[in-house]
């Protein structure tokens, strides 16, 4: 076994979760419910992690999180739609007037 992810955030070790399972590459979380110990336990002890089954994976479950822009690089840059508003390079559909980026 062995560690290839952590953060604070839940949502984001799960996120790494699935890249890793939908790969073929058993995963699982450890730490999910410790949140509730911070401040009593230093937080870098409480942080949820990510862990893979057998270390032979490794290499690719490292590959397949750089990949899966698991620290924000999305492709592409920031856009502003008709309306004004500011869109992540993720989103193709504006939030507030529903209007799809133009190529």
């Amino acid at each position: 076994m062995k560690r290839v992810f952590s953060s604070l955030n839940l949502a984001e070790v799960h996120h790494a979760r699935n890249l890793l399972e939908a790969e073929g590459i058993r995963a699982f979380v450890r730490n999910e419910f410790l949140s509730g110990a911070m401040g009593e336990v230093p937080f870098d002890q409480c942080q949820p992690e990510l862990w893979i089954a057998a270390d032979q994976d490794s290499a690719r479950a490292e590959r397949v999180l750089r990949e899966g822009l698991l620290w924000g690089r999305a492709k592409g840059s920031i856009w502003q739609c008709a309306c004004g508003e500011i869109i992540e390079a993720q989103f193709t559909q504006c939030w507030r007037c529903g209007s799809e980026k133009s190529p």
